[in-house]
């Protein structure tokens, strides 16, 4: 039995928008890389995956592709998508006879039945036996440690790359939740924006994303920051270099915050008055790459009157909670989100 366990493992993958982090039974986190791939256009030969490709955003010539296969929490790219994962899911692998028996996938809770079915197909025709699904909220409350199988409220704030999620969850499942298309990468754009406005420069997306990482902030800080950015001037054409403060960005930033602290609003609207005290008296979760925003914790707490606190390792809840499952399967059959299916009778 356990060489069967050797030869066949069991994964969970959290297939996100910025990032694709793969668990591996009774191993822990074994592959933690960006969702880009870069391909040959002329002999559609994939060149790299993950942090290799991620360099070469924006600084390619027009033979090589670099693309996010993944657009909000959904694929958008089958093929890439399911390149990058094969590429993804050899890199683990011990023994060249090793394969993936089952696999947990997390999704955002609000995917289609098509949308569903091509992250299925994707993990399917990349090597993996039989996929099943999670709800990424259910995932990532595992993950911070919330106690969901509990008949109380777990409020749990995702933010990602591509989505926000925002659920209440009791006894495994989800009571009410959100889904936003509004996340890192939204927060790359308005800074993008910003800048071409403001300052009539234009940057990209890796520039933007190392602005937000260096100054950004949710609230006015004590501490004054500032970092130098380099882009292409709109009226010269020429290189330019500026200096962007932590108010540019927390003005950058403020809409698409704001919209996210009124979803948290709606779902706490929404949750029945028994779990709604629970919440105020567990407090809120957030977990994700957004949640490492300076000062978000800070705000959201002052504008729901309920105590916020930030998962430790955020980055990696949605992972840990599908490592959780992985490694006890059967204990957290329950939490899957496969849906049944038909019976059909012969007459």
């Amino acid at each position: 039995m356990a060489l069967f366990d050797n030869v066949f493992k069991d994964i969970g993958i959290d297939l996100g928008t910025a990032n694709s982090l793969i668990y591996l039974k009774n191993k822990g986190i074994v592959v933690n890389e960006p969702s880009v791939a870069a391909v040959n256009v002329k002999t559609n030969h994939v060149l790299a995956v993950g942090d290799d490709a991620k360099k070469m955003l924006g600084r390619v010539p027009p033979h090589i592709n670099v693309v996010r296969p993944l657009v909000n929490g959904v694929i958008s790219d089958f093929e890439m998508t399911e390149e990058m994962l094969r590429h993804l899911l050899s890199r683990p692998k011990a023994h060249p006879i090793m394969s993936y028996r089952r696999a947990l996938l997390a999704i955002p809770n609000n995917l289609t039945e098509v949308e569903r079915k091509s992250v299925e197909d994707a993990a399917l025709n990349a090597g993996c036996s039989k996929v099943y699904l999670v709800e990424s909220p259910v995932a990532a409350a595992l993950g911070a440690g919330l106690p969901i199988m509990q008949p109380s409220a777990s409020m749990i704030v995702d933010i990602g790359g591509g989505t926000t999620d925002i659920a209440v969850i009791s006894m495994g499942g989800i009571v009410v939740s959100r889904t936003l298309k509004i996340a890192g990468d939204r927060f790359n754009e308005d800074i993008i924006r910003f800048v071409r406005d403001e300052f009539h420069l234009a940057i990209g997306e890796p520039t933007a994303e190392y602005a937000k990482i260096a100054v950004g902030s949710a609230i006015p800080l004590d501490e004054r920051m500032e970092v130098a950015i380099r882009g292409r001037d709109f009226s010269t054409g020429l290189p330019r270099e500026i200096t962007i403060k932590n108010n540019h960005v927390r003005m950058a930033l403020a809409k698409s915050l704001r919209t996210i602290i009124d979803s948290v609003h709606e779902v706490i609207e929404e949750t029945p008055p028994e779990l709604a005290g629970d919440v105020l008296r567990q407090g809120i979760v957030m977990c994700g790459g957004g949640a490492l925003l300076r000062g978000l914790d800070e705000l959201l707490e002052k504008e729901t009157g309920v105590k916020v606190t930030v998962a430790d390792d955020a980055l990696t809840c949605v992972a840990r909670g599908l490592g959780q499952m992985v490694d006890d399967f059967e204990g957290h059959h329950g939490l899957l989100d496969n849906p049944l299916k038909p019976l059909y009778i012969n007459l």
